[in-house]
């Protein structure tokens, strides 16, 4: 897909990583519709980091853990800057959580907004595109193939995602293409600082974090080619070697 000119939605662009996501699809030419949770300012923030790439751009608000709300955003996006070519699954939350107290409320967060909301943004999307090409990119965790302990739910809930990729990706084709990226250490989670990347550093292969260019430029390969489906790629910089 050529993208100068296409329009992408990538859901939690405010900040982190869907902030990174969205200024490297506007730098690419293409106009940037930011979902948003609960950071309005932030996602106006964003808004305007990517006008200055000469794109359109604008902000839709909706909580995601809600179905209805995840049901419409495709439709309340379209009418901002058209319907989206493009949707990047990027909203999650990450929480501790092991099998011994995982809570129902932790479990069902993680289910509503890590997985159900991109199955639903999935289907609406589908819907919209109607017969068009398009492209849908979930974006998960080396985890997800390689769990471990801590994170039940989150590791569950983005296992259950890259399932979700092969499936949509085998009955959506040919005309959209639906692939994942399974991130390793890239920035801290929040609340804490760089010391926690640090202390990962030993179980990397790579032997660094990944730089954020290194991870958008893996998301722009997949926009880009048209012949790929039903992928994961691990920008991990090899952790799962380790790990798996």
């Amino acid at each position: 897909m050529d993208i100068e000119g296409k329009v992408a939605l990538v859901t939690g662009g405010a900040r982190r990583l869907g902030r990174a996501f969205v200024l490297a699809l506007a730098e690419a030419g293409m106009d940037v519709i930011v979902h948003y949770g609960r950071a309005a300012e932030a996602a106006e923030d964003t808004v305007r980091a990517a006008e200055r790439y000469g794109v359109r751009a604008a902000a839709v608000g909706a909580d995601l853990r809600d179905a209805g709300e995840a049901q419409s955003l495709i439709d309340r996006a379209s009418k901002l800057l058209g319907t989206p070519q493009v949707l990047v699954n990027s909203a999650a939350i990450f929480e501790p959580g092991t099998v011994r107290d995982t809570d129902i409320g932790n479990w069902e967060r993680h289910m509503a907004l890590n997985l159900r909301a991109p199955f639903l943004l999935t289907q609406a999307f589908a819907r919209k595109v109607d017969g068009s090409p398009g492209k849908v990119v979930n974006i998960s965790d080396w985890r997800a193939a390689y769990p471990g302990q801590k994170y039940l739910a989150y590791t569950l809930s983005k296992s259950a995602l890259l399932t979700f990729t092969l499936m949509a990706a085998r009955e959506l084709a040919p005309g959209i293409q639906v692939n994942a990226l399974a991130l390793g250490a890239v920035l801290p989670p929040p609340g804490k600082d760089e010391s926690y990347l640090k202390r990962l550093v030993g179980r990397i292969p790579a032997g660094r974090p990944a730089e954020i260019r290194e991870v958008t430029d893996a998301l722009l390969f997949l926009l880009r080619n048209d012949y790929v489906t039903g992928e994961t790629i691990f920008v991990d910089g090899g952790a799962h070697l380790i790990h798996g």
